[in-house]
C-alpha cells in the first residue's frame, strides 16, 4: 500500500528559523518526536514534548558532537523495509522504533568556505550524520519522508495539514528526489574545497538555483538559466530576462570590466557595436551611440559610471532592452522606467567564476577565462616606427574590444571610440573589409585610426589594405611564420605595429 501515516519524526536542524510550526503541526496530529542536542532544547522551550535521540541508542552525543545519530537504533528505524517481515522481527528483537519522518539540515559547509580561512573550523562543517541521515531516509522512500533544508518547510506544511499526517509514495518519492538533490550538491562542494589542492581532473558543478525562462535561443527551445542573478545585480524595471538576455548580459559585463575611465558600451548579439571612454558621461554615451546607431536598435547598454538625468534623456531616445550601471539618479530611473518592458539592472559586483565551460559531443569544454589584458608596457613595437602616446591609447582601448570580439574578428578605433569592427568571420582579410566598409557608411574618416587584432596575420594583406585605408597604427599578437613580411610592408610604408603575445581568440 503507497498511502502511510507518519507515526514518528526524527527532527536535527541547524536552522530553527520555520521550524516552530511544523513541531506544532506534528504534536497536533499526535506524532512521536525524536531529537537532538540544541533542537531538541528548542522543541522542549516551544512547550512541545519530545524524546532525545540519546533515549534510543543510549549513547551520549561523543567527540565534540561529531557522533550524534550513528547507532543502528536510528538508522535501523529509518532503513526498515515495512513490508519484509525479516526486517520488522530484528526491529523487535533490538527494540528498534519505526521512524516515518525525517527532518535533518546540513552544517553551511559553503557559507563557511565562503567566510573563513581557517582549514579546521571549515572541515568541521563536514557534516557526516546529517548527510547519512538523508540518504538513509531517501533511499527508503517507499516507507519514509525525508525533508532536507528549510525551502521545503512549506511543501511539508501543506501535506501534513491536507493530508492529516498521510503520505502517498509519489510524496515521498519527491522528497526523495528533493534530498539527493541536496546531498549531491553537498558533496560537490565538498569536492571542490579539497580539490583546490588536489587538481584531480574531473567535472564537477552543482547549481540548486533555477530562473526557468520564457524560452531558449529560439521560441521552439526550453531555457533555465541556473545560478543566481540577485547575487549580481538589483533588477529595478521592465520584464523577465531572456536566454539571449542573459548572453548580452555577460557580454556587456565582460566587456565593461576591461575599462577603469568613465566608459559606455552597446552589445549586440554579444558583440560591442559601440564603445566610447570620455570624461564626461554624456559625451561617452553620444559617442558610443555614433559608432552603430543602427545596430545600437534593441542593444544592451552597460556603463562603469551612475547613470545621470542628462545621459537617461538621451539613451530614452532610442529603443533598447537592457540598461546596466553600478547606480542610478531617481530621475535618472523616473525617465528610464518609462518603457514597460525595458530591463533596468544595478550591478552589485563581479562574477567571481574564473573558468568557462560548455556542453558538447555528450561532454563537457572546460577552459579558463581570459583574463589577460595587455596594457602599453605589454606591447612590444616591432616596425621602424614606433606608436606616438595616443596611438597606443588607442591600441590598448582597442585590443580590449578584440579580446571580446568573436573571431576571426578586427577592431578600428580612434580616440578612444569604437570606429567598426569586423567579427564572426573565415577570413580575417574580409574580417577588416567589413570593419573598413562599416566605419566609412557611418562617416568615420579612419586616417590616423588604430586597428587590433585577435590573431597573428598569415600574411601581408590585412597590413596593406589597412594602410590604403589610412590606419596608422597596429596590435596583434604576432606569432606567424611570416610576421616579418608584415612588419616590413609596415616599416616600409609608416605604420607602427606592436606585438602582445597573446592571442584571444573567442568562438
Amino acid at each position: 500500500m503507497s498511502e502511510k501515516r507518519i507515526k514518528s519524526a526524527l527532527i536535527s536542524v541547524y536552522y530553527k528559523e520555520g521550524l516552530e510550526e511544523i513541531v506544532r503541526t506534528l504534536d497536533k496530529l499526535e506524532i512521536k518526536i525524536y531529537s537532538t542536542g540544541g533542537t531538541f532544547d528548542f522543541i522542549r522551550d516551544i512547550g512541545i514534548a519530545a524524546e532525545t535521540v540519546e533515549s534510543l541508542t543510549t549513547y551520549p552525543s561523543i567527540l565534540g558532537g561529531r557522533v550524534k545519530t550513528l547507532h543502528p537504533s536510528v538508522f535501523g528505524g529509518i532503513l526498515a523495509r515495512r513490508d519484509n517481515p525479516e526486517d520488522a522481527e530484528q526491529l523487535i528483537k533490538y527494540s528498534i522504533p519505526e521512524i516515518d519522518l525525517v527532518i535533518v539540515d546540513l552544517y553551511p559547509f559553503e557559507k563557511t568556505v565562503g567566510s573563513v580561512d581557517d582549514e579546521g573550523e571549515i572541515i568541521e562543517k563536514i557534516d557526516i550524520g546529517g548527510i547519512s541521515l538523508i540518504r538513509a531516509a531517501a533511499k527508503n522512500f517507499k516507507d519514509v519522508l525525508v525533508v532536507s533544508g528549510r525551502e521545503q518547510y512549506l511543501r511539508l506544511l501543506t501535506l501534513l495539514n491536507e493530508k492529516k499526517g498521510m503520505t502517498l509514495q509519489e510524496d515521498r518519492k519527491f522528497f526523495a528526489a528533493e534530498a539527493f538533490k541536496t546531498s549531491s550538491n553537498y558533496d560537490t562542494a565538498i569536492f571542490r574545497y579539497f580539490n583546490r589542492s588536489a587538481g584531480i581532473e574531473v567535472f564537477r558543478e552543482s547549481i540548486n538555483t533555477s530562473y526557468p525562462l520564457r524560452y531558449g535561443e529560439n521560441p521552439h527551445q526550453k531555457g533555465i538559466f541556473f545560478g543566481d542573478q540577485d547575487k549580481l545585480f538589483d533588477k529595478l524595471h521592465g520584464r523577465e530576462i531572456s536566454y539571449n538576455n542573459f548572453l548580452d548580459i555577460d557580454s556587456a559585463v565582460g566587456l565593461i570590466d576591461e575599462f577603469s575611465e568613465t566608459t559606455y558600451i552597446i552589445i549586440k548579439h554579444n558583440n560591442a557595436c559601440g564603445v566610447a571612454s570620455r570624461p564626461d558621461p554624456l559625451d561617452a554615451w553620444k559617442d558610443a551611440l555614433a559608432c552603430d546607431p543602427v545596430s545600437a536598435y534593441g542593444g544592451v547598454i552597460v556603463v562603469n559610471v551612475p547613470v545621470g538625468e542628462e545621459e537617461a534623456v538621451e539613451i530614452d531616445k532610442i529603443f533598447f532592452e537592457i540598461i546596466i550601471a553600478p547606480e542610478y539618479s531617481g530621475k535618472a530611473l523616473d525617465i528610464l522606467r518609462q518603457k514597460k518592458n525595458r530591463i533596468i539592472l544595478r550591478r552589485k559586483k563581479k562574477a567571481g567564476n574564473p573558468y568557462y565551460f560548455r556542453s558538447l559531443l555528450d561532454g563537457v569544454l572546460w577552459q579558463e577565462r581570459d583574463l589577460s589584458t595587455e596594457l602599453a608596457a605589454d606591447m612590444k613595437a616591432v616596425t621602424l616606427k614606433v606608436p606616438t602616446v595616443n596611438e597606443i591609447e588607442d591600441l590598448v582601448f582597442a585590443n580590449k574590444i578584440v579580446k571580446h570580439s568573436k573571431s576571426n574578428a578586427i577592431v578600428l578605433a580612434k580616440n578612444k571610440q569604437l570606429c567598426a569592427s569586423g567579427i564572426g568571420q573565415t577570413s580575417r582579410v574580409d574580417a577588416l573589409k567589413q570593419a573598413v566598409e562599416k566605419a566609412r557608411s557611418f562617416g568615420f574618416d579612419l586616417k590616423g585610426s588604430v586597428m587590433a587584432s585577435d590573431a597573428f596575420f598569415p600574411f601581408a594583406d590585412c597590413v596593406e589594405i589597412a594602410h590604403k585605408a589610412g590606419i596608422t597604427a597596429v596590435v596583434q599578437p604576432g606569432g606567424s611564420v611570416r610576421d616579418q613580411d608584415s612588419i616590413d610592408y609596415c616599416s616600409a610604408n609608416g605604420i607602427a605595429m606592436v606585438f602582445t603575445g597573446k592571442r584571444h581568440f573567442k568562438h
